[in-house]
């Protein structure tokens, strides 16, 4: 009971933050969505971020890994708080690699054959993730698990099982919706039409 009041409580503290939005919002994709996820602003809210970071740490108890490996740009900063939180290492993937110093294109310290946690804010198609998938294993670093805040449902999870990754996830959007809706947040009609939203987008 506990662990789901604390679940609740931070679903809610996403929604002041305004890190979680009702109304309607064009996708990257070009898609109309009743609900955006913007995790970038929590930085500006420390407390909050402390929060993420704490319920991402406890986490990463249950997932081998050597290295923690955000994803550029809004994930460095969750990635940071749990390396300092669990003492693991950190690398991160360049999103682009510049033609002078090193040229080096994943920074920090690693070796082949070292596992990899990946770590994301928000999770929808894992486009984003199967690229940084990419370059660790072309560093010859070894992936199988993804740590986000927040899945879509939109089928990244589906994808990325194909290629053998396992997407852990604090919250799926019904997660949300339900925590919220329990609260007295948003009604009724708003949790049917994220649900419907969802099932009318799945990847193809």
């Amino acid at each position: 009971m506990e662990r789901s009041s604390e679940k609740m409580s931070l679903a809610k503290q996403l929604f002041d933050a305004g890190a979680i939005q009702f109304g309607s919002f064009t996708l990257k994709s070009g898609t109309q969505s009743p609900i955006y996820v913007d995790m970038r602003r929590i930085i500006s809210y420390p407390d909050l971020l402390r929060s993420v970071v704490e319920r991402l740490a406890q986490a990463t108890v249950d997932i081998p890994c050597d290295l923690l490996c955000g994803v550029p740009y809004a994930a460095l900063p969750l990635a940071t708080g749990i390396s300092l939180n669990r003492s693991i290492p950190m690398i991160m993937p360049r999103k682009e690699v510049k033609d002078h110093g090193t040229k080096r294109a994943i920074e920090g310290v690693f070796s082949a054959g070292q596992v990899a946690l990946i770590i994301e804010d928000v999770v929808t198609s894992g486009t984003s993730i199967l690229e940084t998938v990419t370059k660790l294993k072309e560093a010859q670093l070894q992936v199988q698990d993804v740590l986000v805040v927040i899945d879509r449902q939109q089928g990244a999870r589906q994808k990325l099982a194909h290629e053998g990754i396992f997407v852990h996830a604090l919250y799926t959007l019904s997660d949300i919706t339900d925590a919220l809706f329990a609260q007295g947040i948003i009604d009724d009609a708003t949790i049917r039409n994220v649900g419907a939203f969802i099932k009318s987008n799945q990847l193809r």
